[in-house]
Formats: C-alpha cells, sequence, structure tokens
C-alpha cells in the first residue's frame, strides 16, 4: 500500500483537462495514493469567460473545486499537472502560480517532489509535447524528480504514442480524439511508484 500524497494540479476552460485529472486521481487512488485535486485560480476576466457558453458553463461547475496552494506544494510528495496548450508553452494562469513558488523553492521544499504532466491542443501538432517540456524545465529547478510515462506500457501507443506525457487532441465540439483514458491512469500509477520509491529512500536516508 502506498503511503504517498499526490497532488493533481490543472488548469481548464472548457472541461479537459478537469476530465484528465479527474482520471489521474481515479489510477492514483487505485494505487493506494492520498489524492487532492486542485484547480489554478483563473485569471481571465469574467467579461472573456461569459462571452463563451463553454468556458462559462465549466466554471460553474466546477466551482466547489478547491484552488491549489503552495501548502497544497508542501504537503504533496507527487504532482501530476494536466494544462492545455497556448502557443506551445502553459497557460498564463499556470505560469502565474507557478510564479509564486519561490519562496518554497528558496528554503529547498520542492526538490525531489515527483512530477509529471499532461496536456491538450486543439489539433494534433499543436504544441503538447512542447507544453510539456515547458512545464518540465520549471520541474528541474525546482529540483523535482520527472517521471515522464515513456513506453512503460502498450497503452501509450493506444493514445498518441506521446512519451513525455499524455496528451490529447480536442475537436471543435469539444470532444477528445484519442482515447487517453488507459494512459493518463497509467501514467498516475507510475508517478505514485516512482513516488514511493524516493519516498522509502528518503525516509532510509534519514
Amino acid at each position: 500500500m502506498s503511503n504517498v500524497n499526490l497532488a493533481v494540479i490543472y488548469y481548464s476552460s472548457t472541461g479537459t483537462n478537469y476530465q484528465l485529472a479527474q482520471w489521474a486521481a481515479e489510477g492514483a487512488k487505485e494505487a493506494g495514493a492520498e489524492v487532492k485535486i486542485l484547480k489554478v485560480p483563473e485569471l481571465a476576466p469574467q467579461a472573456a469567460i461569459e462571452s463563451n457558453p463553454a468556458w462559462k458553463a465549466h466554471v460553474e461547475a466546477t466551482k466547489d473545486v478547491p484552488e491549489v496552494s503552495l501548502d497544497d506544494l508542501e504537503w504533496a510528495d507527487a504532482i501530476i499537472f494536466s494544462v492545455p496548450t497556448r502557443f506551445g508553452n502553459v497557460p498564463g494562469q499556470v505560469k502565474q502560480f507557478l510564479d509564486t513558488t519561490g519562496g518554497l523553492w528558496f528554503h529547498g521544499k520542492l526538490a525531489n517532489k515527483v512530477v509529471s504532466a499532461m496536456s491538450s491542443a486543439q489539433n494534433s501538432h499543436g504544441g503538447q509535447e512542447q507544453t510539456i517540456l515547458q512545464l518540465y524545465t520549471t520541474m528541474y529547478h525546482w529540483g523535482a524528480i520527472v517521471a515522464a510515462p515513456g513506453y512503460t506500457d502498450p497503452v501509450i501507443f493506444g493514445a498518441g504514442g506521446n512519451p513525455y506525457g499524455t496528451s490529447v487532441t480536442v475537436d471543435t465540439n469539444g470532444n477528445m480524439v484519442e482515447d487517453v483514458q488507459g494512459a493518463v491512469k497509467h501514467q498516475a500509477k507510475r508517478t505514485v511508484t516512482v513516488a514511493q520509491w524516493v519516498k522509502s529512500g528518503l525516509q532510509q536516508e534519514g
């Protein structure tokens, strides 16, 4: 049985990455982890949200999901991020949150966290891989340990074959093109497993 605390941190405007986060939480719980699903605070003006019915509906539907805090990062042994791509990078909302982590980083509170990431875009070459890698760059500065899925299970190939983290294409109606549920759950279980190894090793060292 795992004793890993996992924070699944997502940003989603219309629901895709929230769904990925939920699947990740399911996989992690199956692996025995204690899981929190947490959303990145929305910074977009209300007028922009109101102008998009799907965005407005998603914000309303997830109003009770807690927003991520720095305390959540300190609590977590492992973190899975799920974010859409914005011009091959993370959304501004996510970058703004990451930029608040300097204090934790300075005091070494983010070192040895095991992290993994997922992404989405509206076309198959829309920057999903680059978005994940951009997020991992921040993780390297944290001193975190990246647990990419690689090709550790055949389900990765069926989901599009992204070795950096599960990614999905979303059509104009908001539907996922690839079947990625199995890949997400595998990635989550792998993240928990690696975090268990790291946590056990650190405890023995201490």
